[in-house]
């Protein structure tokens, strides 16, 4: 059973396939057609919805709206939840101030898009007041129009976004919403299951690991923005899930003085802010890591667990000499990321082993560290070629050096030729150019529409010179904008 608020509406299924999408619930289930299949992959935005959560915020217990792309998101996560789609915002009789300005500023055409730019201006304004364009950019950028240009859908973010936000209706019933969502907040495993098809919803991490022992079978899910794609798009039924997207314990980010542990359920939108204080590329990076709706639901553990070859932020975490936490029942391990990836989708994880949290070495003054993405696209792409660079240079000589790649093998991959042609040696260009042929021996990639073998080979060699000259000469740094 799950149980969520539609706005202010309590919603109780008993009996749902697991495997029913939010936005086929929506549209099928609800006869809510405002929200629109585009892609069914978390591209274009136009399923877009916003999903409300009780944060505690001290002893006092706070409303987090955020965007997410529903075509991704499994009704099962709805689980102790409010579910905002577009038919909620007008309320007795009047457009909320986000549809108004989009009328008013002419932002819309055909109207297909229309919804979902409105969700995500909807919860921009709740989380950004005064937003600038550029927080606006971020925050419409996983939603695609073709008919507008773009320049007037800005228009009505500055309008509706810009200032103030003028109260609304959620504003109300903030009081009312956090205590009905109190009263159905999950308090013991549950479960919802539909045909034969189940999904299992643990509190903790040892309810996880013993449910996950007992089933190894069943899929993990978390985000789901990958998972799910084996649905929308594979057409595949996935028979037994388990949803972490509960489990407090791995959502937690702890700073010790040496490290970061970030539990495998965070949110990328929630790691952003601990890495991008230590890291600045790795914030750079996440600005650029798909949509912000995918942010807002894609987890670390799950960008790593899914071991694929083009994921962003496992070069970055190899680079930096990242491990992983290993749980099995009462058992955990803590392994180098660097051991976690055996080949093309096949990790070192055990049948019924799941990563439990990320340990991220903090920043260390006297190491220099890069990280460059490139992809076809500025926003919302996946990387042809991703790199990164953790070095120790003293007295102009490279000490310690970690190079790390995406997209350039089967997996994401350190670079063991290239670090052995630096190690040791001066920090000059002889050096990076023997480094630079160094890795041919490392890779040998493969072509695909995104790029050719020739192209990715290439342009690793040149990002490794790229690094060289932004740390020789700080001032022409470009960090993480490299795009095609």
């Amino acid at each position: 059973m799950i149980q969520f608020l539609l706005n202010q509406q309590l919603h109780t299924e008993h009996a749902l396939d697991p495997n029913l999408t939010v936005l086929d619930y929506l549209r099928t289930d609800l006869a809510r057609p405002g929200t629109k299949e585009g892609c069914a992959s978390g591209d274009c935005g136009a399923c877009t919805v916003v999903i409300g959560e009780l944060v505690e915020d001290g002893a006092q217990a706070q409303m987090r709206y955020r965007s997410s792309n529903a075509c991704l998101t499994f009704v099962a996560s709805l689980h102790g939840k409010q579910l905002l789609s577009v038919e909620d915002l007008k309320h007795q009789g009047r457009l909320h101030s986000v549809q108004q300005a989009m009328v008013d500023c002419h932002g819309s055409q055909c109207g297909f898009c229309t919804p979902g730019f409105v969700m995500s201006l909807f919860a921009l304004q709740k989380n950004q007041p005064q937003a600038s364009r550029e927080q606006a950019c971020e925050a419409l950028a996983g939603n695609l129009c073709r008919c507008t240009g773009y320049r007037p859908i800005l228009d009505a973010a500055a309008q509706a976004c810009g200032g103030p936000a003028l109260p609304d209706q959620f504003d109300s019933q903030q009081a009312q919403t956090i205590a009905r969502l109190k009263t159905i907040a999950p308090a013991h495993t549950d479960e919802l299951h539909g045909g034969n098809n189940r999904c299992l919803m643990p509190l903790t991490v040892a309810d996880l690991a013993e449910l996950y022992s007992e089933q190894p079978e069943a899929r993990l899910l978390a985000g789901g923005t990958d998972l799910a794609l084996e649905v929308t798009q594979a057409h595949r039924v996935l028979p037994v899930m388990i949803y972490v997207g509960h489990v407090a314990e791995m959502k937690r980010i702890e700073t010790f003085d040496d490290r970061l542990e970030i539990g495998a359920a965070t949110p990328l939108t929630d790691c952003y802010q601990a890495l991008a204080h230590e890291y600045a590329d790795f914030g750079h990076l996440l600005h650029r890591f798909a949509s912000l709706q995918i942010r807002n639901q894609a987890t670390l553990g799950g960008n790593i667990g899914n071991a694929s070859p083009i994921g962003d932020t496992p070069p970055l975490l190899l680079a930096l000499g990242a491990q992983v936490v290993l749980r099995k029942g009462s058992r955990s391990r803590t392994l180098p990321l660097q051991d976690y990836f055996i080949d093309y989708r096949i990790t070192a994880r055990e049948d019924g082993e799941f990563i439990e949290k990320v340990i991220v070495p903090r920043a260390d003054p006297r190491r220099a560290f890069r990280a460059y993405k490139v992809s076809k696209r500025l926003d919302d792409d996946i990387s042809a070629v991703c790199a990164a660079f953790d070095l120790l240079i003293e007295d102009g000589v490279v000490h310690e050096v970690r190079a790390a790649f995406g997209g350039m093998a089967a997996i994401p991959k350190r670079a063991a030729a290239c670090e052995s042609a630096l190690l040791g040696k001066p920090w000059n260009k002889a050096s990076v150019e023997a480094a630079c042929a160094a890795l041919a021996e490392d890779f040998t990639p493969l072509s695909d529409f995104r790029a050719s073998n020739h192209y990715r080979l290439l342009t690793a060699q040149n990002l490794l010179r790229k690094c060289f000259l932004e740390l020789q000469s700080p001032h022409i740094q470009t960090r993480v904008s490299a795009h095609v």
